[in-house]
């Protein structure tokens, strides 16, 4: 139960930070047609690793919710 509750929080969590990633992407730059090559920095660098560590803990969730359920 307590898994499940963290597996959908963390869901959440981790689609709210993905929509807030794609906000400041035009659909140009999707496919290539952007300003060229651009470094991450400030708040987009934390954004993006909150979000790499969010998917961690989602797949560790669902993996350990799967073996022990």
């Amino acid at each position: 139960m307590l898994l499940d509750i963290a597996q959908i929080l963390i869901s959440f969590f981790l689609v709210a930070l993905i929509i807030l990633q794609a906000k400041g992407t035009g659909l140009g730059s999707a496919f290539g047609a952007g300003g060229g090559y651009h470094t991450k920095r400030g708040a987009e660098k934390v954004l993006f690793r909150t979000t790499i560590i969010l998917a961690f803990c989602f797949v560790a969730v669902s993996l350990f919710n799967s073996l022990f359920q």
